[in-house]
C-alpha cells in the first residue's frame, strides 16, 4: 500500500511541474546536429620573400554532420564530428606553386586534410549578426596531428542556412614540414600559415 502512495505522489509531482523529456538527447544533454554543405571551402594563404599565395579548395565534396552537446551552463560545448579535406583538390592559381605545395604536403602518401572539430566556448545564438566564438580543433596534415584553438565568425540567414567562418595561424614546421622553394632555392616560402575555412551548414530537425 505503501508503495502505491508513493508511486502517485510521483505522478502528481511530474504531472503539476511539467516536466518533459528533451526530444534530442545524449546522457541527458541537449544535442544539436548540423549538415555540412558541399558549398564549404578552406584556404592556406601565405607569403614568399617575393610576394603573397593563395590556396584553395573552393568546394567540400562529401556531406558530415557536426553535433553539439551542451552540459551544465559555463561548461561550454562539445562537439563531435570532422571533415577531411583532399590535398589533390588544392589550387594555388599557378600551377608550380600548386605542385609544390601537394609535394610538400606529401599527398601522395597523405592525401586528406583532417579538421576534427572538439568543442565551442559556448552555444552560439544563431542570427544574422556574426558572433565570435573560440573553439578546439585537431588539425592532421601529412601524418601528424595538432591541437589548435580556432577564432570563429557564425552568423545564420534568412534561408536558417548556418555560415561558420574559422581562422588560425599554422606553422609548416608544426608538421615536421619544410616550406616550399622554387628556382633552386631563390623563392622561399616562410613557415607561417593562415588557414581559413568556412563551413556552411543545415540545423537537423
Amino acid at each position: 500500500m505503501k508503495s502505491k502512495n508513493v508511486l502517485w505522489i510521483s505522478l502528481l509531482f511530474f504531472s503539476s511541474t511539467g516536466f518533459v523529456v528533451p526530444h534530442r538527447s545524449d546522457g541527458g544533454n541537449k544535442v544539436q546536429r548540423w549538415v555540412i554543405s558541399k558549398s564549404s571551402s578552406l584556404s592556406v594563404n601565405g607569403t614568399t620573400n617575393v610576394n603573397k599565395f593563395s590556396c584553395v579548395i573552393p568546394n567540400y565534396d562529401k556531406v558530415d554532420t557536426l553535433s553539439l552537446s551542451t552540459g551544465k551552463i559555463g561548461h561550454g560545448v562539445d562537439l563531435s564530428g570532422s571533415i577531411g579535406l583532399s590535398i589533390s583538390a588544392f589550387d594555388c592559381h599557378n600551377s608550380g606553386m600548386t605542385k609544390q605545395l601537394q609535394k610538400t604536403l606529401d599527398e601522395k602518401q597523405f592525401p586528406l586534410l583532417r579538421i576534427k572539430f572538439l568543442s565551442l566556448n559556448q552555444m552560439p545564438i544563431l542570427t544574422a549578426r556574426p558572433e565570435a566564438i573560440t573553439g578546439q580543433v585537431e588539425i592532421e596534415l601529412a601524418g601528424v596531428s595538432k591541437r589548435f584553438e580556432v577564432n570563429y565568425q557564425i552568423t545564420q540567414n534568412d534561408q536558417k542556412s548556418i555560415h561558420l567562418l574559422g581562422t588560425r595561424e599554422i606553422n609548416f614546421s608544426d608538421f615536421n614540414l619544410v616550406p616550399p622553394r622554387k628556382l633552386g632555392g631563390m623563392i622561399q616560402t616562410k613557415d607561417q600559415l593562415n588557414v581559413d575555412f568556412t563551413l556552411i551548414m543545415k540545423a537537423m530537425d
